[in-house]
């Protein structure tokens, strides 16, 4: 169970997919939807279409092309930012993630957005949920070059943004990005072990975890 400190944190950064907004877009875009039209186009069956689908994003999971929506347009010959916009419906904020975002603000921290998800895949959730309304300051990891998982991106983040390690606290559903976090010295370290909610909790061993948000938002009031 998470029990932060707040009276030592003035900086909160926080993941966008899985941790504010619902995985399953993602989960379903890129394991369901995209196969499905993968196949169409390819003409062969969908478990053909998803198991090289698999394949190729096992080849780059971790780097700033998994991330990369005109990557993947060039790897598929697919349009993906429409095929994105097909599903969209099914982009939302977590149920409990607006009224902690707002005792955050209202706390007077510095809230701040760090996601690896393309620009336009960042634009493409502002426009259906406003999620940038509850941030100070939004930055996808391309506008750096590096993802999360790299040393490089949280040095070049410091660089842009200017928080002290000792003071944040980072919150992401991904075990590997916390230690990366971890490892650049972030001092509060938050996981979300509910990031999809079509599917069970994790256990989280590695880190304090948390799947209700509102837990949190008690804390802050």
């Amino acid at each position: 169970m998470a029990n932060i400190n707040w009276s030592q944190i003035s900086t909160v950064l926080i993941d966008m997919d899985g941790t504010i907004l619902d995985l399953h877009f993602d989960n379903h875009f890129w394991l369901e939807h995209l196969p499905l039209r993968y196949s169409e186009k390819m003409s062969i069956s969908i478990e053909a279409a998803k198991a090289k689908l698999k394949a190729d994003y096992l080849a780059v999971v971790g780097t700033i092309e998994w991330y990369c929506l005109d990557y993947w347009s060039e790897q598929t010959q697919m349009p993906i930012k429409e095929l994105k916009r097909e599903i969209q419906h099914l982009i939302h904020l977590r149920s409990d993630a607006r009224d902690f975002l707002l005792a955050l603000r209202a706390s007077g921290r510095d809230v701040v957005l760090v996601t690896n998800a393309h620009p336009e895949a960042l634009s493409l959730k502002i426009e259906r949920t406003q999620l940038d309304q509850y941030f100070d300051a939004l930055y996808s990891t391309h506008e750096f070059g590096v993802s999360k998982e790299s040393q490089l991106l949280w040095q070049r983040l410091q660089d842009k943004h200017g928080f002290d390690c000792d003071k944040t606290l980072f919150i992401d559903d991904s075990v590997e990005i916390l230690k990366s976090a971890q490892q650049y010295g972030i001092k509060h370290l938050l996981a979300v072990a509910n990031p999809d909610s079509k599917k069970a909790a994790s256990i989280i061993k590695d880190f304090p975890s948390v799947t209700d948000f509102n837990v949190l938002a008690e804390q802050l009031r």
